[in-house]
C-alpha cells in the first residue's frame, strides 16, 4: 500500500471520503521551522469549492495534533488531521453493487475484493486534502530558499456545465521560480520523473510536459537546444524548452510543466454502467460533485511540486562534504 510519499521529507496520508477524518503524518521534517494552524488552513481554504462548484462543502478545518512547540516544528513527525462533518453517504447508497463510470470503482474492488462505496473511499478526491496540509508544510521549507510556485488555468463555464448537467476538464500550467541549479538525480530519480510522478498521482491527471513538451517532437535540435544569452550575468538562456530541467537535474532557470486533467466522471446525466454481477445497467449519479475539479486541482499540483522540491532541498545536504 503506497501510501507514503518522499524519500527524507515523507508524508503518509489516511482517511477515507466518508470515514471520520483525513490526514497526514510528515516526517523528516527540519526543527526549527516557523509553522502555525494558520499556514494550513490557508492552503486548505484555496482547495475548499465555492457552491457554485455544486460539490461537497466542508469547512476542513484542521488540527495539529503533534511535532509543533511554540510556533516552531521539533523536528519530530507532525501530525494533521480534518475531521469529515458534511457527508452525506445515503446519496451512496444505489452504487454499492454498480461500478460508476469513469471511476476507480472496478479496478478497486479487482485489486482488494472490497471497497467503501461511499464517495470512492481512499480514491476520491477528498483524499488530496492530505496532500495540500503537507504541501502547505513544504512551501515554509521552499520559501527560506526563496522558492515559490503559481498555478494558472483556464476555467470553463460553470453555469453551463451546471445547466447541461455535464462536466468539463482542463490544463493546469505551474511555475516554479528561484529553484538552485542542482536538484535532482541523474538515473532513477531524476527531478523531472520524481514531479511527473507526484502529479499524475492526483487522481484526475492524465499526462503531464516539461518545457516544450510534446512540441519538441516536431522541432530540430537546433531549434530546441536552449540558447545561452550573449552577455549572460551567470547562466542565463533566451529560451526554456527543457523546462528547467536536463538530465533530471534543475539548471536554476524556472521549472514549467503543464498537467491535464479530465472531467469529473460523475455528472447528472444518464449513463451506462457495470453492475457486480455483470450485467449493463442504466444509473444516474446522486451526490455533490464539481462541474469542473482544474481551480481545485491547482492548489493540488502546487502541493505536490512543493513535496518534490522540499524533499529534493533536503536530499541535496547529503550529496556534498
Amino acid at each position: 500500500m503506497q501510501n507514503t510519499f518522499g524519500n527524507i521529507f515523507k508524508v503518509t496520508t489516511f482517511g477515507e471520503s466518508h470515514g471520520r477524518a483525513l490526514g497526514c503524518v510528515i516526517d523528516g521534517c527540519p526543527a526549527g521551522l516557523d509553522l502555525c494552524i494558520e499556514d494550513i488552513e490557508k492552503e486548505l481554504a484555496r482547495r475548499r469549492p465555492g457552491k457554485e462548484h455544486g460539490s461537497r462543502d466542508e469547512k476542513d478545518m484542521p488540527e495539529i495534533l503533534s511535532g509543533i512547540y511554540e510556533g516552531k516544528t521539533l523536528g519530530t513527525p507532525i501530525g494533521i488531521v480534518v475531521y469529515n462533518t458534511n457527508q452525506e453517504s445515503k446519496d451512496y447508497n444505489d452504487l454499492k453493487d454498480v461500478y460508476r463510470p469513469g471511476h476507480a470503482d472496478y479496478s478497486w474492488d479487482a485489486k482488494f475484493g472490497i471497497r467503501d462505496h461511499r464517495g470512492g473511499g481512499r480514491s476520491s478526491g477528498r483524499e488530496t486534502l492530505s496532500r495540500v496540509a503537507a504541501g502547505a508544510v513544504a512551501k515554509k521549507i521552499l520559501s527560506l530558499h526563496k522558492m515559490e510556485i503559481t498555478t494558472m488555468f483556464d476555467a470553463p463555464n460553470i453555469e453551463k456545465l451546471r445547466e447541461e448537467k455535464d462536466s468539463a476538464g482542463g490544463i493546469i500550467t505551474c511555475r516554479v521560480t528561484g529553484v538552485p541549479a542542482g536538484l535532482g538525480e541523474p538515473v532513477f530519480d531524476k527531478l523531472d520523473a520524481r514531479l511527473a510522478g507526484a502529479i499524475v498521482s492526483i487522481g484526475a491527471c492524465k499526462g503531464i510536459e516539461f518545457g516544450a513538451g510534446f512540441a519538441s517532437a516536431q522541432s530540430k535540435g537546433s531549434e530546441n537546444n536552449d540558447r545561452p544569452k550573449e552577455f549572460p550575468n551567470g547562466f542565463e538562456f533566451e529560451t526554456n524548452n527543457a523546462g528547467g530541467i536536463l538530465g533530471g537535474i534543475s539548471t536554476g532557470q524556472e521549472i514549467i510543466f503543464r498537467a491535464a486533467f479530465k472531467p469529473t466522471p460523475s455528472i447528472g446525466k444518464k449513463q451506462r454502467a457495470f453492475a457486480k454481477d455483470g450485467s449493463v445497467k442504466e444509473m444516474e449519479i446522486k451526490g455533490r460533485h464539481d462541474y469542473c475539479i482544474v481551480p481545485r486541482a491547482a492548489i493540488v499540483v502546487e502541493a505536490m511540486t512543493a513535496l518534490v522540491l522540499a524533499d529534493f532541498l533536503l536530499l541535496s545536504r547529503l550529496t556534498r562534504i
